[in-house]
């Protein structure tokens, strides 16, 4: 008897272990979800300012110098790898157009070269366009004088985004015309900048209605007086752009450029008038927005803290300085304060990148470097490669088009439209045409815009169909853009239920749009994602408690008739 008991008791302890294992992966999948579901997540701010949702890491290079082509490469290699999604590059007129309308017919040469390099490893051109070649200024031979009849600026500008339409969106008009050496080396003059502000807007425009104007970033300075009476050698950045707006600039531009040196002082240095810092920026914010200006970004075209050994003249600090481990964590910290704090804010380009060798190391504009003229990375590059890695990822929020978490083939065009989410959407109806989003969440929708030329959208979550979405007559899932009304931000649903983990979800432009649809356009204006928990497993809960119950009873039974008979 007494064996026949313990048998028993052995077998039924044995299930019930089964079953509480049972239970547990049945529950722990639920509470992981339920942990990271979206109320215990972080939730990335939403950028509704345009221009905000961007890879905030660019860098300003000097690749027009750069003779040997392998440097040249390298150069944009290493800054693609450290994340780097910026190149700040000035365009020198006077080499593009040395004679009147030789832009026109002639080769641009290493322009294009530059423009292809920085395609091939995913990085955007901001084109500076200054400098203007003797012809166009004949009553001032100054290099840095602006042309007598903005007109013939205005040319070239329209040239160049005809040129580079669908290539180099952004677009850069003059740099510091607040120093007299920007400006010819004559006084400066706010209502002069913004007239040829003004005629190189239209002109851009003009060639491609997408193109995006950035305005001159002006030198922080306090001011210098010019000899004559009244007039300035450098106007204080402040009263400049002040000038600037009662001008009638706000109208011809659509980004504002800034620089941002922090000189010896963290980035967290409190603005003031009458220091220069890297938090003047905010100053210059002020003005926006008192001129009712504030929906518009503001880009740092020069960015960064220099690293002079402590050993330089102090007489040679121009910017001041700050020991290498300071420049690291000073650069961190103001693109993170500003991304957290300052909604407006939008690309840095770190000041510089590599230079070619003709800045000495008894200059003290030679420890900006990011990377030695040798490609010796410094600690700044490996800090902002160690930071641009995470925002690969989109977490739980609303991103934009733009956002460094997606990745657009060639194919898609940049659009600028007041109704988009954050203004600006992609598009194409050229079938294959792709790109990624990649995202750390359990649902994700995208947000489009739908009408009776709308396409479909092939998707694919890490290579895979995805489920609940149609398929196709070849069997691919795909998201429906045809509506026979024009909706706009509407949200689609393409993913949910999945698990943990980075997902990669990639769009496809079909070549099998709907039938009826009129084309085939296909839209990409942002992206909703969410941490949702996983629904309660009831069922199964259910019957394995009671199995649990009902085993649990009869062991206990078991054992007490165990204790009964010995």
């Amino acid at each position: 008897m007494s064996n026949w008991i313990r048998s028993r008791i052995f077998w039924l302890a044995v299930m019930l272990a089964v079953l509480v294992i049972a239970l547990g992966s049945v529950l722990i999948p639920y509470l992981i979800s339920l942990a990271s579901a979206d109320a215990n997540q972080p939730v990335a701010p939403v950028r509704t300012i345009p221009h905000t949702d961007v890879n905030p890491f660019g860098a300003g290079f000097f690749l027009a110098r750069e003779v040997e082509e392998w440097k040249r490469e390298e150069t944009v290699k290493m800054a693609a790898e450290a994340g780097i999604g910026w190149a700040k590059q000035q365009f020198v007129w006077a080499e593009i157009e040395p004679q009147p309308g030789a832009a026109a017919t002639e080769d641009w040469g290493k322009w294009d070269d530059i423009v292809n390099l920085c395609a091939r490893y995913n990085i955007q051109v901001i084109a500076r366009l200054d400098r203007a070649p003797g012809w166009a200024h004949p009553s001032n031979p100054h290099p840095g004088a602006p042309p007598d009849d903005f007109t013939t600026y205005g040319d070239f500008v329209r040239r160049f985004v005809q040129h580079y339409r669908g290539r180099v969106r952004y677009i850069q008009v003059w740099n510091e015309p607040n120093l007299s050496r920007e400006w010819g080396n004559q006084p400066v003059d706010p209502a002069a900048y913004v007239e040829l502000l003004k005629v190189a807007y239209q002109a851009a425009k003009s060639a491609d209605p997408n193109v995006v104007i950035l305005s001159a970033p002006l030198a922080i300075t306090l001011g210098e007086p010019h000899p004559e009476a009244g007039k300035w050698s450098a106007m204080n950045d402040l009263q400049f752009l002040e000038e600037m707006y009662q001008a009638g600039a706000a109208a011809y531009f659509d980004i504002l450029s800034v620089n941002a040196f922090g000189m010896d002082r963290p980035p967290e240095d409190p603005p003031d008038p009458d220091v220069l810092n890297f938090q003047r920026v905010t100053l210059q914010r002020k003005i926006m927005e008192k001129h009712g200006d504030g929906n518009k970004a503001i880009w740092f075209n020069e960015y960064g803290w220099n690293a002079a050994p402590a050993s330089f003249p102090d007489s040679k600090l121009i910017w001041k300085r700050v020991s290498e481990e300071e420049q690291a964590a000073y650069t961190l910290r103001g693109i993170e304060m500003a991304r957290s704090q300052w909604p407006w804010a939008g690309v840095f380009n770190i000041w510089y990148f590599r230079q070619v060798g003709n800045i000495p190391a008894d200059d003290a504009e030679y420890y900006f470097r990011m990377v030695d003229v040798d490609f010796t990375p410094r600690r700044v590059y490996y800090a902002v490669k160690d930071a641009a890695a995470s925002l690969r990822v989109a977490g739980v929020g609303i991103f934009e088009e733009t956002n460094p978490a997606v990745t657009a083939g060639q194919g898609w065009r940049a659009i600028l439209d007041e109704r988009a989410s954050g203004q600006t959407y992609l598009e194409s109806e050229t079938a294959g045409t792709s790109l990624t989003f990649t995202f750390k969440g359990s649902e994700v929708d995208l947000v489009t815009f739908r009408d009776y030329n709308g396409g479909r959208l092939l998707v694919t979550l890490d290579g895979h169909n995805v489920a609940g979405l149609p398929t196709d007559s070849q069997g691919r899932s795909y998201a429906e853009l045809f509506n026979p009304d024009p909706r706009w931000r509407v949200q689609l649903p393409l993913v949910h239920g999945v698990g943990s983990g980075n997902h990669i979800l990639r769009l496809t432009v079909s070549d099998e749009p709907s039938m009826m649809s009129m084309g085939a356009r296909c839209v990409v204006d942002a992206f909703r994602v969410r941490s949702a928990a996983q629904p309660f497993p009831t069922l199964p809960v259910v019957l394995l408690g009671l199995g649990i119950v009902v085993v649990g009873g009869l062991l206990r039974r078991e054992v007490q008739l165990r204790r009964r008979y010995g």
